[in-house]
């Protein structure tokens, strides 16, 4: 049996399918908190890996690699709570929402390419 045909077989994978999964939900104004939510998210991003990088950058200019050996670690990891904390505030019922449309998008193309 395909791997494909095995995750179509799961209740998650059919129900999106069956309900047609869309992102409608997203048409409503979200609330502060999602925007909140949502923009901590996209901070998060941005004191992730670039700051690590420029963590990395300043580590080589003053000749201090344990800069970037103890505060990489901790700056990511910091970048992780944060993302963490945006996803609560953004709530569940928009993170649900999306995975579910993302699922079925994605089975329906591998269904549409497989022989």
């Amino acid at each position: 049996m395909s791997i494909i045909k095995r995750i179509c077989e799961t209740e998650y994978v059919r129900s999106a399918i069956e309900d047609k999964a869309d992102l409608s939900a997203f048409k409503e104004k979200p609330s502060i908190r999602v925007i909140l939510g949502v923009s901590t998210i996209a901070f998060s991003y941005i004191i992730g890996w670039p700051a690590i990088g420029a963590l990395g950058a300043l580590a080589l200019y003053l000749n201090r690699p344990l800069l970037i050996a103890i505060g990489g670690p901790l700056v990511y990891g910091f970048s992780h709570l944060v993302f963490l904390l945006g996803m609560y505030l953004a709530g569940y019922n928009y993170t649900k929402i999306f995975l579910r449309w993302a699922t079925r998008v994605a089975v329906e193309k591998w269904i549409s390419k497989s022989p």
